[in-house]
This record gives C-alpha cells, sequence and structure tokens, in this order.
C-alpha cells in the first residue's frame, strides 16, 4: 500500500475513536449533579422553563444527544451557557492560539534540550555524568506540574534572584499579549517534565544504536564521535522519539490544563476548568473535541513521520 492509502487509513481509523469520546463526554458532563443554571439566582418556575427549552434542556437526553451530534455535524459547537454574548467557536477560537504557542514553545524547548541530554549521557554511558543527568530526569518526570509551578513562581517570581549582579524575577501571571517575560515561566513547568522523558528516551535509543554493527565500522574507518553520531547514528535513535512525539504533546495538552490556571493565561484549559466548574456542557464538549481532534492529528502525523523515516513500517 503507498503512502496515500496508508493515510487515509489510518485517518479513518481515528473517526471512531473521536465519536467515542465524544460521546462519553457527554453522558458524563449529564451525569454530573448540578446543572448550569443552579448557582444562578433562582427563577420563577415559567421563566426556568422557558430557558431549559431555548438550550434544548427540557428534552430527554437521548435527545439532546442526537440534537447535538446534528448541529456538530455542521460545525455547530453551541452557544456557552455562561459566556452569554460568546459562542463556543468563538471561545476556543480565542483561546487556542495561546494554548497552541504555549504548547508549541514547551514543545521545542523539550525537544532541544531533553535531545541534548540523553545524546550526552549515551556517550558517557555508566559514568558520573549519566548516572547523575538520569537521576535529574527521573525526578523530573516523578514531580508533578502544579508543585513545580508553584516553587518556581516563589523562588523566580517572588523573591527574584541575583544574575551578574542584579536582580532578576519573571511574571507569575497573566499573558501580557503573549510577551516574552510572561511566557517563560508557564513554558519552563511545561517543559520539564517532557525535557526528562524525552532525555531518558534518547539516552537508551541511542545506547542501542551505538552498539549496531554499523557504528561498529564507522568507528573501525576512524570516523570521528561527532561525525558518527550526526551522521550515522542520530536518524536511528529518533524512530522512538518521532513514536512519542504524539503523546508527548497530548501530555502538554493536558498539562496545560493546570497551567494556564495557576498563571492566569487566558487559554483553553482554562476556559476547560471553568466550564466544568460551571457545569457548561458546550463549553466543555467544544474544548474536549478540540482537545480530542488535535491529539488525533498529532499522533496521525507522528505515524506518517515514522512511516516515512524507517523502512521496516509496513503500509498495511
Amino acid at each position: 500500500m503507498n503512502m496515500a492509502g496508508y493515510a487515509f487509513r489510518r485517518f479513518l481509523g481515528a473517526l471512531p475513536t473521536l465519536f467515542i469520546i465524544i460521546t462519553i463526554t457527554f453522558f458524563m458532563m449529564h451525569a454530573a449533579p448540578g446543572g448550569p443554571f443552579d448557582a444562578s439566582r433562582r427563577l420563577p418556575p415559567e421563566v426556568e422553563r422557558n430557558v431549559k427549552a431555548a438550550y434544548d434542556l427540557d428534552k430527554p437526553l437521548w435527545q439532546q444527544y442526537a440534537l447535538y451530534l446534528g448541529k456538530l455535524a455542521h460545525g455547530d459547537l453551541g452557544p456557552s451557557f455562561k459566556n452569554k454574548d460568546f459562542t463556543v467557536t468563538q471561545l476556543i477560537v480565542t483561546g487556542l492560539p495561546v494554548s497552541v504557542r504555549l504548547g508549541l514553545s514547551a514543545m521545542a524547548l523539550a525537544l532541544f534540550f531533553g535531545s541534548l541530554t540523553g545524546i550526552w549521557a549515551a556517550l558517557r554511558q555508566n559514568r558520573w555524568q549519566d548516572y547523575s543527568a538520569m537521576t535529574i530526569a527521573m525526578f523530573g518526570i516523578t514531580i508533578p506540574t502544579f508543585v513545580t509551578a508553584p516553587i518556581l513562581s516563589l523562588i523566580i517570581g517572588i523573591y527574584g534572584v541575583h544574575l551578574f549582579g542584579q536582580e532578576f524575577s519573571l511574571p507569575v501571571g497573566g499573558w501580557g499579549g503573549g510577551a516574552l517575560r510572561n511566557m517563560i515561566l508557564p513554558v519552563t513547568v511545561l517543559a520539564l517534565p517532557q525535557i526528562a522523558v524525552i532525555a531518558r528516551l534518547m539516552r537508551g535509543s541511542m545506547v542501542e544504536v551505538l552498539r549496531a554493527n554499523y557504528i561498529r565500522t564507522a568507528r573501525a574507518k576512524g570516523l570521528s564521535t561527532h561525525r558518527i553520531v550526526l551522521g550515522h547514528a542520530l536518524r536511528a535513535a529518533m524512530l522512538p522519539l518521532v513514536s512519542y512525539l504524539g503523546p508527548a504533546v497530548a501530555a502538554l495538552l493536558t498539562g496545560s490544563l493546570v497551567v494556564e490556571q495557576i498563571f492566569g493565561l487566558p487559554g483553553i484549559g482554562r476556559y476547560f476548568v471553568q466550564g466544568a466548574l460551571n457545569r457548561d456542557y458546550t463549553l466543555v464538549m467544544g474544548v474536549v473535541i478540540c482537545y480530542a481532534g488535535l491529539i488525533i492529528l498529532l499522533n496521525f502525523v507522528a505515524d506518517i513521520l515514522l512511516a516515512l523515516l524507517d523502512p521496516r513500517v509496513r503500509l498495511s
């Protein structure tokens, strides 16, 4: 099967997954106690009936589900129950660029420093540098973002650090129009766990590749370590990393829910948390669909890249 056929088959396989996610999320949201208008001021019964009828909440649940799928098929995510001046699509369009910029920046940082650390540790296998790097990476994996975010905010944002004889601090909240100073802390918090994972993954992959016969042949020919790593070993060592890119970006997206809330960033992760607390069904559904679509798309891209880089992958 050629690449186009392989890509089409992978795309069709993702559609049932998206449908299952939509279905489960819809019924879980409606099964949660409370409703979107319970926290509001008590309405007269006639007004409450009219409000529920306007949002189709007076209909049986299966009928609400069918109506939602019908609107979704036409690209309509519905109105937000709490943000009455905005549709869900408008809120996502407003918040998505913030989340994407945050996630891509963290991913780029993680790929750069994680790959360098993993290669550096692999070239010094079983030495103190290797053990030190992997120990630090293990701590980076185990410490969650909701712990590192307050700690870094306290140290760098509140107390400040001294660099070159001057005190240096960073904003601990707000987006500031995407200014670099406002992005450093949240991007760093998001990237730290992924740097640790990528470092361990790259280290293990590089160690295995450096033991291959063709690497031994390259060394026997007198090639330098720099040329062996960049010219021969790096491409093969990156294959497991390419496979991990989809789950890695998924982890960054879900991790941004906490980070955006802690740092007060206007991304879709913050909308998701607010929507869940307010029982804003349509907003939560819209954010979940957006997240699921992005994760499925990124996994799809990772599969295609792996098929292009690794000739051993069968396109069937």
